[in-house]
């Protein structure tokens, strides 16, 4: 993982997106929309997506804001990520309906979005140690929200722009590498020789997970 930020300009291009290795440090700029399980479920189930022109604004950003009303418009009071595993249902379809290029949450997707994103040329970024209070002072304008009244403000469709959003970084290629589950394999393959090193017997087995 290099220690070099690098800031993406958002619509990320197919050719940066397929430039960009997987551990490369980021921050993002430009224009980006959120969505949470509302959003997904709507746009495969009902069809349902709202008015944005998803060409020019092209990254979503898992994320259920806590917003609050202002004499002068909405303020953003936190925007903390969250787990885009839990999406992974949905999030190959949505990402092929739309063609998404960039992909922003925490903690890493599964096997669908990995092979959506490689087929459409997108990457899924990861926070780094930043909490949403402080990623909410990197929001320079919430320029327009969707599907507030039936949705409420967590669910509902966010328009922001952003300058020097982040650090996050590339855990999902834009050719379906997945930084997680290589260092997954690195680590099962190594098993055999701490077992022998800790004196754990051959027969002995671990819990799944997966």
């Amino acid at each position: 993982m290099s220690d070099k930020i690098l800031n993406l300009k958002l619509p990320l291009s197919e050719r940066e997106a397929l430039s960009l290795e997987l551990a490369t440090i980021v921050t993002v700029s430009g224009l980006l929309f959120t969505g949470r399980n509302r959003f997904h479920i709507r746009a495969i189930e009902e069809n349902l997506i709202p008015p944005i022109d998803f060409n020019k604004i092209n990254c979503f950003f898992h994320v259920g804001p806590v917003m609050k009303q202002t004499s002068k418009g909405w303020k953003i009071v936190s925007i903390e990520p969250t787990s885009s595993i839990r999406f992974e249902r949905y999030s190959g379809s949505v990402i092929r309906k739309l063609k998404l290029r960039t992909l922003i949450g925490k903690t890493t997707m599964g096997p669908a979005t990995s092979v959506a994103l490689s087929e459409v040329h997108g990457i899924h970024l990861t926070k780094i140690g930043i909490c949403g209070n402080l990623l909410a002072h990197q929001v320079k304008k919430v320029h327009d929200v969707f599907f507030l009244d039936e949705l409420g403000k967590t669910e509902a469709t966010w328009i922001f722009e952003v300058e020097h959003f982040g650090p996050f970084f590339v855990d999902i290629d834009a050719y379906g590498n997945n930084y997680f589950r290589k260092l997954h394999d690195k680590i099962r393959s190594r098993f055999s020789v701490v077992n022998k090193f800790l004196d754990i017997p051959e027969e002995f087995s671990f819990t799944d997970v997966d």
